[in-house]
Order: C-alpha cells, then structure tokens, then sequence
C-alpha cells in the first residue's frame, strides 16, 4: 500500500445522545481511490463529516501524520483536505465562474488544478462559465462543487454520493473526473452507494455496517465475496 496519508482510529461520534459510530478504523493511501460501502444510515456520511469536523469527533484522525481531530472545518481545509458534501452546497445566485473562483486556496504556490484545468475536462462548465449555479442541472451543479473544491488544490478529497440522482451518462463523466483526479496525485475517499462505479474505480474498499467497518478488501475480493455483500449490501 501507498504511504498512508489519512489515518482513522477508533473513530466514535455522536448526535445528541444517538451513538453513530462505533470504533470506525481505516485508512487511505496517498494517491489512492478508497470506496467506503454500505446501506443508508450506518454511518457512512457521518464518518466524513466527523473527519472534516462538521460531527464533534472522538478518537484518532490523522492527515499527514498530523493529528486533526478537534480542529475546525476551515483549519482541516488548510491543511489539504476537501470536503464535497452530498447536499452539494453552490452559491446558487453566483455564476459557475464565481462559484469556481470561491474555491482558490491563498498564496502563488504551485497548483494542480486552474480553472481552465476545469473548462477542459468539462467544456459543459466552460460553456455556461456565466451562468448562475442554480439554473444548472443536477449532474452539472455535482461537477462544479467537485470542481470547486479542487481548486483549493486538496491532497484529498472526500466525496459523499457524488452520483446520486444523476444519468448514467453522467455518472460515467463524474467515474471519469475521480480516476483523473487520482492519476493527478489526489486521494479520493469516496461514500457511493453505486456498487459498480465504486467496484470500478477504487483500489480498495471498506464496507461499513452498524457504525464500524466490518469488511476490507480489493474490488475483486469484494466481487467474489458474496456473504459479505448480500449481508451488508444488498437490499
């Protein structure tokens, strides 16, 4: 494996008094396209948001070798990891140029992704560069906020259900974006309910069931593996 760039340990979180997750233990490596699977409810979307400190989180979080469990959304941010939440969250009244312009982290450091990087991988965007966010269609509002948070230039980004609700033909364009971010150095932690997208593209995969992880494993293990997806899985 990889060096290990985002280390999670023992990773409990709470709402309210409704314990959520119970001693979630992974890991993903630099690089590296990690699919965390299960049914809706166990914990998926919990466990990012306690990574990125949107859920007060109780445990070990390491990025970097650094510790950030405690440390606010904005101070996680800074420190190279990007957050796309499943809501997708675009400034509705700004135009996809704007909306792409709030993503730029500070400073004349080299960056991986300019916002010609973005109209050349989706000339979809480039088209409607001028066009209010909110008139955009689902699939194009998934790649813009995939787009913006890319432009704060991540070391990794985490994704939750970036293929909900879209046309095949555009989950194939956004299974596209997540093996091009990969190949350009970005780890993906990817929550997909998806299988075969997920199977496809991912280097490994956990399955998550009652708040922990209860499966790890390639793509081609989890594939063979049909007790533990018919368990965890399968509806």
């Amino acid at each position: 494996m990889r060096a290990r760039l985002l280390e999670v340990g023992d990773l409990h979180a709470y709402y309210g008094k409704s314990h959520i997750l119970h001693g979630a233990t992974f890991s993903v490596g630099e690089g590296e396209i990690v699919s965390l699977l299960g049914r809706n409810g166990v914990g998926r979307s919990t466990t990012i948001k306690a990574i990125m400190g949107d859920v007060p989180p109780k445990g070990s979080i390491r990025f970097k070798g650094e510790q950030i469990a405690g440390l606010k959304p904005h101070q996680i941010a800074r420190k190279g990891l990007g957050y796309v939440p499943e809501t997708r969250d675009i400034f509705p009244a700004l135009t996809v140029r704007q909306n792409l312009m709030l993503g730029e982290k500070g400073g004349k450091g080299a960056r991986r992704w300019t916002m010609p990087d973005m109209f050349g991988m989706f000339p979809r965007l480039e088209e409607r560069a001028d066009t209010p966010g909110g008139v955009l269609s689902g699939g194009e509002q998934q790649m813009l906020t995939i787009c913006r948070t890319l432009m704060g230039d991540p070391d990794l980004i985490m994704i939750d259900e970036p293929t909900e609700g879209l046309s095949p033909l555009m989950v194939e364009h956004v299974g596209r974006l997540l093996e091009e971010i990969a190949k350009r150095g970005v780890a993906i932690l990817l929550v997909e309910q998806k299988l075969a997208i997920a199977l496809r593209i991912s280097k490994r995969l956990y399955v998550m069931g009652h708040g922990k992880i209860v499966y790890e494993g390639t793509p081609a293990a989890l594939e063979a593996a049909s007790a533990i997806r018919k368990e965890w899985l399968e509806v």
